[in-house]
């Protein structure tokens, strides 16, 4: 656990520094984590994790999603599309 805390910090210090300048291999890491778990999960789990609170690790990620404009929007363009169908299939958006 505290090896998953220790490198989630490294992955948000990195992301905020511009990580090897335009491309963001952390955030390809961050994407890839929440596609994966859209794909991997069926619709009932999505449904109770909609309703669960946000971990420390996630929260802190969103808040450097929200004070970031540009990284904010290179990660939403990669995790827009699996979410939007996975969510589509589940009957959570019309």
């Amino acid at each position: 656990m505290i090896r998953r805390i220790s490198v989630f910090v490294l992955m948000l210090v990195l992301l905020q520094v511009g990580v090897a300048g335009a491309q963001h291999p952390l955030l390809d890491m961050a994407a890839d984590k929440v596609i994966q778990k859209y794909q991997s999960s069926n619709c009932e789990q999505l449904w109770q994790q909609k309703s669960e609170p946000k971990s420390a690790q996630e929260q802190d990620f969103i808040q450097l999603l929200r004070t970031d404009p540009q990284l904010r929007t290179e990660f939403i363009n990669r995790v827009a599309a699996p979410i939007a169908n996975k969510m589509f299939q589940c009957g959570m958006i019309p």
